[in-house]
């Protein structure tokens, strides 16, 4: 069987998928579903994830993940790799988990990014599991509506941005826009079997498409041969701020990985993410 083609770009978003092998449950209890999102919030930290939107059903999962760096498959890997040997061991099973490779449609933002959240959030009372969506405690719903804790590894803010710069009015109108009746049909959209957006999202995709025959390690070291090494930009670093700007500027400048930078500086994956967060929300604040 031929793989499916996986277009992995800096700030692409993807509505993932990944399903129990022969349609089985990958959840049996809340055990289960806190220990995936757990494992989520990991990965998220490590590859500088941004989730917008997530839901987990029974038998498959979905995910609105937009990847900052281009490293989709690297943390698609590690996160149902890491859930499925929990999994196995503690029901004491072998074998597969989930059914072949996950699937990752890419979509395009600022048309199609709101409707899929939606689209996610409103899947467990589509499927008759919850009366309403706020019932249906596995999703990210609750936490976007107000009505819940947003966990770390959850970004709500572009999703209420859309709605209003005041926090309570923006919740309030995403509360409407998710019950509301009339919605749009985003597989509607779907083209060629990997895209969600309009016919300008896909033509400017063409070009990387192309692009996907040449060696990505290639493509890696063409791109990365001007930058500074790591050990140049943290060689003069005489206190905390002008250290988390360096890392700023490592992590969203030079495109180096959150571990990269974590080993150098002897700080883990997770903190040299949560630097280069509050730095972004700095430089914002200023504007």
């Amino acid at each position: 069987m031929v793989r499916p083609l996986r277009l992995e770009y800096e700030g692409a978003v993807y509505h993932v998928t990944s399903r129990g092998n022969a349609r089985e449950a990958i959840f049996l209890d809340d055990v289960d579903r806190a220990r995936f999102l757990e494992v989520l919030g990991d990965v998220v930290a490590r590859y500088d994830w941004i989730c917008h939107a997530y839901c987990l059903m029974p038998n498959h999962y979905h995910l609105l993940i937009e990847t900052p760096e281009a490293n989709l498959s690297r943390g698609m890997h590690l996160l149902n790799g890491v859930y499925t040997q929990w999994f196995n061991h503690r029901y004491k099973r072998v074998g597969h988990l989930l059914q072949g490779r996950f699937k990752a449609i890419l979509v395009e933002k600022q048309s199609h990014l709101l409707e899929l959240a939606r689209y996610i959030v409103l899947n467990p009372r589509r499927a008759k599991m919850a009366r309403t969506v706020r019932k249906w405690p596995w999703s990210s719903y609750r936490a976007t509506s107000g009505q819940a804790r947003v966990p770390e590894f959850l970004t709500v803010d572009w999703i209420l941005s859309q709605f209003d710069t005041d926090r309570e009015r923006a919740v309030r109108a995403y509360r409407l826009f998710v019950r509301r009746k009339k919605r749009i049909d985003v597989w509607e959209e779907l083209r060629a079997g990997m895209f969600i957006g309009t016919a300008t999202f896909v033509k400017q995709l063409k070009p990387l498409l192309t692009e996907k025959a040449v060696d990505p390690e290639i493509r890696k070291r063409e791109r990365f041969a001007a930058r500074p090494s790591l050990e140049d930009l943290f060689s003069d670093i005489a206190d905390e701020a002008t250290r988390n700007e360096r890392i700023h500027q490592a992590v969203r400048v030079h495109h180096y990985t959150l571990k990269e930078v974590g080993d150098l500086l002897g700080l883990h994956f997770s903190t040299i993410s949560i630097i280069a967060k509050r730095v972004d929300e700095a430089k914002k604040n200023q504007e």
